[in-house]
């Protein structure tokens, strides 16, 4: 599913239009798109929750020619669903 086609979805669910579908869209994933930069988690009761975790420094190895690099330690985004989404896919 593209954002547009997830957006017309919220519009027809929630009976507003396309337009106010994608502001409100827009607006929860700024929300916790800077909730993350924060450090913060975002947690939805019953269907996930997303934070921050951190990658250590690793040593890799490249493809092509199989010489080993340094990995630089990194902060990744995570998302770790909850139990009624869980059980909504699994059904």
């Amino acid at each position: 599913m593209t954002k547009s086609e997830f957006v017309d979805q919220v519009a027809a669910n929630s009976g507003l239009s396309k337009k106010d579908a994608g502001d409100a869209v827009d607006a929860v994933l700024q929300t916790i798109e800077e909730a993350l930069k924060r450090g913060s988690e975002v947690t939805f009761s019953g269907f996930g929750k997303f934070h921050v975790a951190e990658r250590g420094a690793r040593e890799g190895r490249n493809p092509s020619t199989g010489e080993k690099i340094q990995i630089a330690a990194s902060r990744v985004p995570r998302f770790t669903p909850g139990s009624g989404l869980k059980r909504a896919v699994k059904s």
